[in-house]
């Protein structure tokens, strides 16, 4: 089987893309590596992926004209897995023209792509920001996505109803995943972990917005992996049969899916664990909330376990401690790394 990963070079893609190699599967893997942060480490993480004989690396930047229809037309993958986007909720109020053009445009031209050389199934990543300040938790995949509160979640739910009229249209079976705060090694610098990592180990203030009465669904990447390699081989059908709580389309062969560790966790909790793990004590500066952010995000996983089986969940505790040797064999102690773009915890 060989896999088409838009953003491989990206946190997540990276460590997809390796999951797939390690199972003898070819990857084609595209990423622009532009500097929303530090383009050496997507360089990095491509560097690991290049040393095996099945992994393509493409450069170019998916919004780009007819890119992906050459790419699908040359290398015809049986399934294309798009993680390719615009992140950050904060930096989406500074810079929405990046989003309009990535997450849309670029998610446009795959749709494109993928209409004239389907695969066997299209996975796209969505997020958990798009069910906005819902008081309702856990949030399930059936609840109401209408009230964005950042433009980064309006594209994610815009993608969402563009992959629907083109599964809808043309009947590609497209799997949508909404992602909870994905933490672990390789992890990007413009997230909470490493910027809370960075000022404890740099002994500054970490700063805590809504006065640190924030909570989160933190997920650990390999738990995050399992999943997402787990939901490739249940490709959506219609007419089908839904299971219980199921979101699949009564009109298309579509379906969204949580992707969480399914349990909230306040991001002092976060801090207490983070320095077990560092070894350090933290001082914290408490700030009022950022616009565009969320309170709290707490997945209801139940759709996931019936469509895939029951799944390991990664402690929180051990996770950071991973993400903490990590850190310090790629930046160092005491090391200062590059300033990151924006910061958020969704």
């Amino acid at each position: 089987m060989s896999v088409l990963i838009t953003g491989s070079a990206g946190f997540i893609g990276y460590h997809l893309a390796l999951r797939l190699l390690t199972e003898g599967r070819r990857v084609i893997g595209i990423d622009d590596h532009n500097a929303y942060y530090d383009p050496a480490l997507k360089a990095a993480r491509e560097a690991r992926l290049a040393q095996s004989q099945g992994y393509l690396a493409l450069r170019g930047q998916i919004q780009t004209p007819g890119l992906l229809s050459d790419v699908m037309a040359r290398h015809r993958p049986q399934m294309v897995v798009h993680l390719a986007a615009q992140a950050g909720v904060r930096h989406s109020i500074e810079a929405p023209d990046t989003y309009l053009s990535t997450n849309l445009a670029g998610t446009f031209q795959l749709l494109q792509a993928a209409r004239a050389y389907p695969p066997a199934h299209l996975v796209m990543a969505s997020s958990s920001s798009v069910y906005g300040g819902s008081p309702t938790m856990p949030y399930r995949e059936t609840d109401p996505t209408d009230q964005p509160m950042s433009f980064y979640a309006a594209t994610k739910k815009a993608t969402e109803g563009m992959a629907h009229s083109y599964a809808a249209l043309y009947g590609l079976p497209i799997t949508m995943l909404r992602f909870f705060t994905v933490y672990g090694p390789w992890g990007r610098p413009d997230m909470a972990p490493f910027l809370f990592t960075q000022a404890l180990m740099q002994d500054r203030p970490i700063p805590l917005f809504n006065h640190g009465r924030m909570q989160r669904d933190f997920t650990y990447v390999d738990d995050l992996v399992d999943a997402i390699r787990a939901l490739m081989d249940v490709i959506p059908r219609h007419p089908a049969i839904p299971v219980a709580g199921d979101s699949l389309s009564p009109v298309a062969p579509w379906r969204v899916v949580n992707i969480g560790n399914g349990a909230p966790v306040s991001l002092t909790a976060f801090i207490d664990a983070l320095q077990v793990a560092t070894g350090r004590t933290a001082r914290l500066q408490m700030l009022p909330m950022q616009p565009g952010d969320v309170v709290a995000t707490w997945a209801d996983t139940g759709l996931l376990g019936h469509l895939t089986g029951p799944r390991a969940i990664t402690p929180l505790e051990v996770g950071l401690v991973r993400y903490v040797q990590w850190f310090i064999r790629y930046h160092g102690a005491d090391t200062a790394a590059p300033k990151p773009v924006s910061h958020h915890a969704a």
